[in-house]
């Protein structure tokens, strides 16, 4: 059950909000954590002991810290938390990866090939664990208090909104909402704007383009010309962004609705000027993740310049590995922490100098990462790069760019492009110093049009993936 689906738009959660302004205070809490069962139920059923022993597990690992005043015995159970989290990350999402890389090198070193079925990805449980993580890790040190109360833990865990794709919310972070918080008209209405707007990113710009980046990246290598690979690839990149930072609107909105106030995902990555802050702009919960419970525990840039480098490029290659668990992610990984290593050296200061062309060169690069992320093989990834500097052998006349490039989907492109810049907000923010009832019934009305295109284009049963729901 997706957000982007009638059963979720027209069933589930107006059932859920009804259920939960229903109750009394006291119980909301209970109304979300029984909704969230559902919701998770509804698609991934057989995992869902999982999703609720990992919760059992990491509230008994965080009490015993937060009881415990011995620094041995905490460590050990930390240990012992961080280990049995990566434990079924590991079991359930590389197991068949580290199966298939030794069975291709097993007749190299005569070994026996393993033999392991196929295991498959329970839903959000990337998520999931690295919430459970920074949970563990932040009770030890003494940065959050361990919750006592398991239902209140529990909804941190598998509160709906974010349990299948994120935001990644840390628990100090939200500890304080949980038991009581606000519920004001203002913060649900903005909620459903939030909610619509994120849908409407999805349904209208995600999708579209996405069905047309789909059926160009499903072309044979040799059948590309450079200029509709790069169509395929220019779609790929404003799928992705609008996909995922849809997903988060959404997220965002649901979870105000409900009265809790989390933190922004994206920032408009694209207009960044180096791959450093692209990552401070694009899947913001995740970057900030990495560099707390990873790179500076490594390190950081503490130890020296060699050390800052290797931490990088550490770092992004298993920020790679936990997109998926496939070679070319691993390489994307590898590419993006390369470009951060490349800039602390000092290409950052020589690009933000040549100032425009520093835009180019940062979207350049992450489009660049984004073949790789987006092709399965490696194989493909070799073959999409050629074909974007012109060396397939593409025929123009078989696969020519109007096949791909409609009136629809060129100002769907336009949209996007507006979108994925500050320009829209700021219109937002003109509106809203006006204040006045036009202003206000023209963003209603607006808002109005966006969610009944949607449903439409959902109830027609339109290509409609979500990207990030496979990590």
């Amino acid at each position: 059950m997706v957000f982007a689906s009638p059963i979720f738009l027209f069933l589930f959660l107006p059932l859920t909000l009804a259920a939960y302004f229903a109750v009394p205070r006291g119980g909301r809490n209970g109304v979300l954590l029984v909704a969230s069962l559902v919701f998770y139920a509804w698609g991934e059923a057989p995992y869902l002991a999982l999703v609720i022993g990992s919760v059992l597990f990491n509230y008994a690992v965080g009490g015993a810290i937060g009881r415990n005043e011995d620094a041995q015995a905490r460590k050990r159970w930390l240990a012992l938390g961080v280990a049995g989290n990566l434990t079924a990350l590991g079991i359930f999402k590389y197991a068949n990866f580290a199966a298939a890389n030794v069975n291709a090198i097993a007749p190299i070193l005569a070994i026996t090939p393993i033999a392991l079925a196929a295991i498959p990805l329970p839903l959000g449980i990337s998520f999931f664990t690295f919430h459970a993580i920074s949970y563990v890790v932040d009770v030890y040190k003494g940065n959050a208090r361990a919750e006592r109360n398991l239902p209140r833990f529990a909804l941190y865990i598998l509160l709906f909104p974010q349990l299948i794709a994120g935001p990644i919310i840390r628990w100090r972070d939200i500890a304080a909402q949980l038991p009581e918080r606000e519920q004001r008209i203002a913060d649900f209405a903005y909620g459903v704007r939030r909610f619509v707007l994120g849908l409407g990113k999805k349904v209208l710009v995600a999708n579209t383009l996405g069905h047309t980046a789909d059926r160009i990246f499903a072309l044979p290598v040799s059948d590309l010309t450079a200029p509709v690979a790069w169509l395929g690839l220019c779609c790929y990149t404003l799928q992705i962004y609008f996909d995922f930072s849809g997903y988060s609107d959404m997220a965002i909105g649901l979870m105000r609705m409900f009265g809790f106030r989390i933190l922004e995902n994206f920032n408009y990555p694209y207009i960044s000027r180096s791959i450093r802050e692209f990552w401070r702009r694009w899947h913001i919960s995740l970057s900030n993740w990495f560099r707390d419970y990873l790179y500076i525990p490594l390190g950081g840039n503490q130890r020296g310049e060699r050390r800052a480098y290797a931490n990088l490029v550490i770092v992004f290659l298993l920020c790679g590995l936990w997109h998926g668990a496939s070679w070319p992610f691993v390489l994307w990984g590898i590419w993006h922490g390369v470009f951060l290593v490349i800039e602390r050296a000092g290409l950052d200061r020589a690009v933000r100098a040549i100032g425009p062309f520093a835009h180019a060169y940062a979207l350049l690069a992450v489009m660049g990462g984004w073949v790789l992320f987006r092709c399965d093989t490696l194989t493909h990834a070799i073959g999409y790069y050629g074909a974007l500097v012109g060396s397939a052998a593409g025929d123009t006349s078989r696969h020519p760019l109007p096949e791909y490039l409609d009136p629809f989907v060129l100002a769907t492109f336009a949209v996007g492009v507006i979108f994925a810049t500050p320009l829209a907000r700021r219109i937002g923010q003109w509106r809203d110093r006006i204040g006045s009832p036009l202003a206000l019934g023209l963003d209603t009305a607006w808002l109005v049009a966006v969610f009944l295109l949607a449903s439409a284009f959902l109830a027609a049963g339109t290509y409609n993936p979500f990207i990030y729901f496979r990590f």
